[in-house]
């Protein structure tokens, strides 16, 4: 009896050891691994990258499930990785839910390869086009599907589900600008798709219908979020550092004197604005994560790197190390000017990324945000509500990051046919309802 249960005590124990997951040799070191759970109930919910780098280093390795990533924090590590290593850290894993319900199309979640490369080019030829038609129109893609179908915003649908409308939804789009374009003359995103699959009609090219549904998917997703939780981030800080407001007003209005608005090249001319609202996008830390998948086998700060592994980006840690910012911990636009008060824009200062991986819509977002707060700032004042206490400055952690729900309260500027002041509940915007409370 005494044998039997000595030999299932061996039996089990070689079992959960079989199960347990190993590092390979020369792997990164990190926290000791469940056997089939790895580390995920060692991750906090609300930042599941908190407290492994203070143990392990700049780079160390988790396991999600039996699944190894490596996460790599600081500027030195994640510049070798995705800017000196680039190809070898490219790759995007494939075996996530999200890659199933895309079916592996699009670009933002598309491995390393050809179709990618194809839609990659394609996608940085049009951002850079100089043809400003194109310009406004991936933004105008957005809207469109949320002002169109606003139905779709509040459906009680399982993701899926949901995912699946969008399908439908641009599928009628792009039927309607199939039947209504005129080639050469690209109207939007879509339009000039469909221009480009003209010219690739030869059988060999990764261009296809399926693909645009799954690019302009990707765009809508990429654009919204980011650019939104960005410009919230923004007023919760203008409104309590009013002194940084009231300089960037003055600002604008020397420059904008006389003009009806405001246009991207005045950024040249507005050097603090520039500080400000990349300011904001440092605090913002938007996206705090990127997630990519080695090519080949590498290695990364002395250790070795399968192919296939999962790496994980903490980009937050970039934007508040220490010694590579003036002020890493708080909210100052010194970071981002010198002693003659000139922009600069330091190394570390990648909220999209970088490398070949760098958000397609760089440019787009920071267009966006320049003119969206340029013309905010220059005709309202925004204030924080007294009643509404201490600002809380911290961050809902998700795929992006966005700030908790506040008030405001916003006042016209310059002496108009009245002087109401009103309350803004941003709540709303978190549900897609948005409406103005006179006080």
């Amino acid at each position: 009896m005494f044998v039997s249960i000595l030999l299932l005590c061996v039996f089990i124990f070689f079992i959960i050891l079989h199960l347990k997951s190993q590092r390979p040799n020369n792997f990164p070191p990190g926290p000791p691994v469940l056997p089939l759970l790895g580390n995920i109930l060692q991750l906090n919910l609300e930042n599941p990258l908190k407290d492994f780098e203070r143990s392990y280093g700049d780079v160390y390795s988790i396991f999600i499930g039996r699944k190894p990533a490596v996460v790599i924090n600081g500027m030195k590590a994640v510049k070798e990785a995705i800017v000196t290593k680039a190809t070898d850290f490219a790759g995007r894993p494939q075996d996530m839910f999200i890659n199933e319900v895309t079916q592996r199309k699009g670009v933002i979640m598309a491995d390393y390869g050809s179709s990618w490369r194809e839609h990659r080019r394609f996608h940085a030829n049009l951002m850079s086009s100089t043809n400003q038609k194109v310009k406004p129109s991936l933004t105008y893609l957005s809207l469109q599907l949320y002002d169109t179908f606003p139905v779709i915003r509040h459906l009680p649908l399982p993701f899926q589900k949901a995912f699946k409308n969008f399908e439908v939804i641009l599928k009628v789009m792009i039927h309607f600008h199939k039947e209504t374009r005129v080639p050469g003359e690209p109207r939007d995103f879509i339009d000039c798709y469909l221009d480009e699959l003209e010219k690739r009609d030869n059988g060999s090219s990764s261009f296809s219908e399926e693909q645009l549904i799954m690019n302009s998917l990707d765009l809508h997703g990429a654009g919204t979020d980011t650019t939104s939780n960005s410009l919230l981030t923004g007023f919760l800080y203008l409104m309590n550092y009013p002194h940084i407001q009231e300089r960037c007003q003055q600002e604008i209005d020397r420059v904008l004197e006389g003009n009806c608005q405001a246009s991207f090249e005045d950024r040249h001319k507005m050097p603090y604005t520039q500080a400000v609202i990349h300011e904001v996008q440092r605090v913002a830390n938007t996206v705090p994560t990127a997630l990519h998948c080695t090519t080949r086998d590498t290695e990364l700060m002395g250790y070795s790197i399968p192919k296939g592994t999962l790496i994980i980006e903490n980009l937050t840690s970039v934007l508040n190390e220490e010694g590579q910012w003036k002020f890493p911990h708080e909210f100052n636009p010194e970071n981002f000017l010198n002693d003659q008060g000139e922009f600069v824009k330091p190394e570390a200062f990648m909220p999209f990324s970088a490398g070949p991986r760098v958000c397609l819509g760089e440019g787009l977002a920071r267009m966006e945000l320049f003119l969206m707060m340029v013309t905010l700032l220059r005709k309202f004042k925004f204030i924080w509500p007294e009643e509404a206490g201490e600002p809380d400055f911290t961050q809902v952690y998700g795929i992006t990051m966005s700030p908790k729900p506040y008030c405001m309260k916003v006042q016209l500027r310059k002496k108009q046919t009245h002087t109401d002041i009103w309350m803004w509940c941003l709540e709303n915007l978190f549900h897609e309802t948005c409406f103005l409370l006179p006080l």
